[in-house]
């Protein structure tokens, strides 16, 4: 089965084909560095991540290109606020978003770049759209004529005339659909030179001039969260394919992180930050909770939901250090079952690769338990390919290095716990009750809750 992704363009899967044999462009719209990062952010990061290491493991060059808007309305209004420099502002705030990737293990991207160092390129992009006559400068604005470019609303599926594009100021447009290439200079902001003025760009053209400028004219895919479906993304390809560009051949959105059934966001004050979440869970465990359901699919976010995920993470990571412990450290196979690869194919679906790498787990515990050591070998090893393509191997170098607050938990968490689970089996086998029972006190009183499963006994810091 070849790989077919959901194509937001078209509204169904499209079997992937890229551009250039062996080679794989991607493009996906990165933080707005405004404040501090939370789950919800992070999220289309993550589920990026995981399809660059998907097609990294069949065997693609990936060129990833993840910008950073640091120029925004509300990165001035907040810097102002705060009596900072907005350059301040936003470098502090990218920092933070450039920490969370990592603490969840985002692969560096071949390309991070700024949209306040791409200005010449979005003035080429906007002079080639005014010599087509499909933008026009006014009032030391430029302006996208929306009407101009009969394909609109070809990729949200919006009529022209319903289209609102939220500018708030209509300022000197033609027409209240068209939309804002560059924003004339206002009095105490950063602004840049053009032939139409001094000012700053405006959102949509910073991507378009970014993508281009890195993957060229037409590239593969193009992926970011669904709420940029519209406007963003509608008003990229439209700038876009109205120069000339042919641009992205694939359109990805990931659903949002929700609390209460809304979107998770600043101005509803229902944010998680990643900073907070990692005093409470790893890494790895936050992975975990995030890349498992499907990208498309909507998480909405509870406590016992996280601790659910963790719980499931532990069993992965819990048979594969029982594996380490009693017959030696697994490799890595070369390859995944054909079932997990079925199910990355089938438009990334995490989901079924996930139950895939938990039968694996069960048959392992349960040849280990058999002293089927060379069966239960080989399962980790499959184990370990499998969740490294995910970004969760639990040998993984960057996962045992300990990115928990609690140091105490961190010890737990590697051979010990392990290791005691193991002896707690064996004296329950052996129906010595009563040292299994001292073994639990043990873990109980280091802040550690047992629960037995059929496939294996999983552990939880009771603060998850």
């Amino acid at each position: 089965m070849s790989l077919r992704l959901f194509d937001t363009a078209t509204r169904e899967q499209r079997d992937f084909v890229p551009l250039r044999a062996g080679a794989v462009s991607m493009y996906v719209c990165g933080a707005t560095v405004q404040g501090l990062p939370h789950i919800g952010h992070v999220r289309s990061g993550l589920n990026y991540d995981v399809l660059r290491r998907w097609l990294a493991h069949q065997g693609f060059d990936v060129t990833l290109v993840r910008n950073v808007t640091d120029i925004d309305d509300k990165i001035l209004r907040k810097a102002a606020a705060a009596g900072r420099p907005w350059w301040e502002w936003a470098a502090t705030h990218e920092r933070a978003f450039s920490a969370a990737y990592d603490a969840l293990g985002c692969l560096p991207p071949s390309i991070e770049p700024r949209a306040t160092g791409h200005v010449p390129q979005m003035v080429e992009l906007m002079q080639r759209l005014i010599d087509s006559g499909h933008a026009y400068a006014a009032g030391g604005d430029v302006y996208f004529s929306v009407r101009s470019f009969p394909e609109y609303g070809v990729l949200s599926r919006q009529k022209v005339d319903d289209v609102a594009q939220g500018e708030g100021d209509a300022g000197a447009k033609r027409d209240p659909l068209d939309f804002t290439l560059w924003k004339a200079a206002k009095p105490g902001e950063p602004s840049w030179p053009t032939p139409w003025g001094r000012g700053r760009p405006g959102w949509h053209l910073e991507c378009s001039a970014m993508a281009t400028a890195y993957l060229g004219s037409e590239f593969d895919i193009h992926g970011g969260g669904l709420d940029l479906v519209f406007p963003h993304h509608e008003n990229e390809q439209a700038q876009s394919h109205a120069a000339g560009d042919g641009f992205a051949r694939y359109w990805l959105h990931n659903a949002w992180v929700t609390m209460g059934g809304e979107k998770m966001s600043k101005s509803l004050g229902n944010t998680l930050s990643i900073d907070a979440l990692l005093h409470r869970v790893r890494g790895v465990e936050l992975r975990y909770y995030l890349i498992g359901p499907h990208y498309r699919s909507a998480i909405e976010y509870s406590d016992a939901a996280l601790s659910e995920a963790v719980a499931a993470y532990r069993r992965i990571e819990s048979f594969v250090h029982r594996v380490r412990e009693r017959v030696g450290e697994p490799g890595v196979d070369a390859d995944v079952p054909a079932e997990f690869a079925a199910a990355m194919d089938d438009d990334l679906g995490t989901p079924g690769a996930l139950a895939v790498i938990h039968r694996a787990v069960r048959d392992g515990n349960a040849a280990l338990d058999s002293g089927d050591r060379a069966g239960a070998a080989a399962l980790a090893s499959s184990v370990r390919a499998m969740t490294g393509v995910l970004g969760v191997d639990p040998l993984d170098p960057r996962w045992l290095g300990g990115d928990r607050a609690d140091d105490a938990a961190v010890g737990a968490l590697g051979t010990l716990v392990g290791e005691l689970l193991v002896q707690r089996q064996q004296a329950r086998a052996q129906r010595d009750f009563a040292t299994a029972d001292q073994i639990r006190d043990r873990l109980l009183a280091a802040g550690i809750s047992v629960e037995d499963n059929p496939d294996g006994p999983t552990w939880s810091l009771k603060d998850v």
